[in-house]
């Protein structure tokens, strides 16, 4: 298993001297945003041929939920991500991480009872991610279909939840990304929800459980990760937390070695 990351306020802006500057620090690959990878794919290129550090995959970047109430707006992120997608092809990443939906609806809080019944949600989300399959196809790409606790999204909350998707759709270029913050509100085991899906798992996650870096709170790293090796798992660990405390940069670049030793 290797650790990246994605972006933060304190990596440098210029995109070559990001590269450079995470090397350094000991990442092994970056999750970029989507949007930024199209806008400066050459940049990014050079910036991955002059490092040697892999753009992991995309996240973010794109206008439009694949389970978006609004059927236009739907439609627009498919074309967004369709296009993220053949940029990654280009520069080597492996896929885009992608959720039913951030923000848009809760069971959680008022007024509880969404615009959409169920049976909507699935079918606008299964019509995106067929769509979406067949353009993974095409660009040699991967969908990594995402979890959000019920807090966030109303639609796919557990890793059981994104199985479904993938198995009764019969996608073959969709997997699954475990986020330990989010698995960590809605899995009864963390360990167990890892190994039941050992096969559908392309890609992770990590924070901690109150979602600042890793190291600062209280999930057992070490035992997950030794779960995942068991498992057979050899993708990346990708940090995508906040930071709690007075030196972000040093908290952040504590948090990697955290994790490289809980990989010994």
């Amino acid at each position: 298993m290797k650790i990246g990351t994605q972006n933060q306020p304190f990596f440098p802006e210029d995109i070559k001297e990001k590269f450079r500057y995470l090397k350094n620090a000991g990442f092994e690959g970056f999750e970029i945003d989507g949007k930024l990878l199209v806008d400066h794919l050459d940049e990014v290129k050079e910036a991955i041929a002059e490092t040697g550090l892999p753009v992991t995959t995309a996240c973010g970047g794109y206008n439009g939920w694949i389970g978006d109430f609004i059927e236009e707006r739907r439609l627009n992120g498919l074309e967004d991500i369709k296009e993220i997608l053949t940029a990654l092809q280009q520069a080597g990443g492996k896929g885009i991480v992608v959720p039913a939906a951030w923000g848009m609806f809760t069971y959680r809080l008022p007024p509880m009872v969404s615009p959409r019944s169920q049976a909507g949600d699935w079918k606008a989300v299964s019509e995106s991610l067929v769509y979406l399959d067949s353009i993974a196809k095409e660009t040699e790409t991967t969908i990594f279909l995402e979890p959000l606790n019920r807090y966030q999204d109303h639609m796919i909350n557990t890793l059981a939840d994104a199985r479904r998707y993938i198995e009764e759709n019969t996608l073959r270029n969709v997997k699954i990304i475990a986020d330990f913050y989010h698995m960590n509100i809605e899995e009864d085991n963390l360990s167990q929800a890892l190994h039941q899906n050992r096969d559908l798992i392309g890609h992770i996650h990590v924070a901690d459980n109150h979602r600042y870096q890793p190291g600062s709170g209280s999930i057992d790293f070490r035992k997950l990760f030794d779960q995942l090796k068991s498992d057979g798992y050899d993708g990346y660990l990708v940090f995508e937390c906040r930071i709690r405390g007075n030196d972000p940069e040093a908290e952040y670049l504590k948090a990697l070695k955290h994790l490289q030793q809980c990989l010994v």
